[in-house]
């Protein structure tokens, strides 16, 4: 199903609500779905290393192998048009030559200047401690995540970010190697069947300090 697109930045981010029961009648398409996600993945990320990776769960096998791992969302795995598992690569800078000599080529970057930063790139981040690497991916995979949901409202979809799940038990339910691939969150996306509800947000008075 195609949408039609919302051009208005103000009624994307003011219409967004966290959105539990879907029209399941409503299937979002590979073809959009890839849109959605190349959008998504404009989105900024620590050395532009992309360390998001993303499982697309809209199959009834799918969803049937997500339900017991996603106990407490029942309704969102069960309407929706997808869950998407958003991980992070703990081996992202793999791609570190593959993006930048892209970069290159495109003429996005000098040569020199990917000659000159891909050896600091890569001798700083193989003796970053792990807890310290998983954290900046973390970070980029929020980054990713926000801006995914955005890209969904933009195409007419909605969107609930999850965090109560078996993220021990996620990516070897998949056959993933969970050493590797870390879960950041399950986003369900898909066309709301209500309204949802408005929440209330602190003051910018009360949580920004000037100096």
């Amino acid at each position: 199903m195609n949408t039609t697109r919302i051009n208005d930045f103000q009624e994307i981010i003011t219409g967004r609500r966290s959105i539990r029961n879907y029209d399941p009648s409503i299937k979002i398409s590979k073809e959009e779905m890839t849109e959605i996600l190349q959008e998504a993945t404009l989105a900024p990320s620590s050395v532009n290393l992309q360390p998001w990776r993303f499982l697309v769960i809209d199959s009834a096998e799918g969803k049937e192998t997500l339900a017991p791992l996603a106990k407490f969302n029942q309704t969102q795995v069960k309407t929706s048009s997808a869950v998407i598992a958003v991980f992070v690569d703990m081996n992202s800078l793999d791609y570190a030559d593959e993006i930048y000599d892209e970069a290159v080529e495109k003429g996005y970057m000098p040569a020199e200047v990917r000659d000159r930063q891909l050896p600091s790139i890569k001798g700083l981040l193989d003796v970053m401690p792990a807890g310290q690497y998983k954290e900046m991916n973390l970070i980029d995979g929020g980054l990713v995540s926000m801006q995914l949901m955005l890209a969904a409202r933009a195409h007419g979809y909605d969107t609930n970010p999850i965090g109560g799940y078996e993220k021990d038990q996620i990516a070897e339910a998949y056959g993933m190697d969970k050493d590797r691939y870390y879960p950041v969150m399950l986003i369900s996306i898909g066309k709301a069947a209500d309204a949802g509800y408005k929440s209330v947000r602190l003051p910018v008075e009360k949580i920004t300090e000037w100096k």
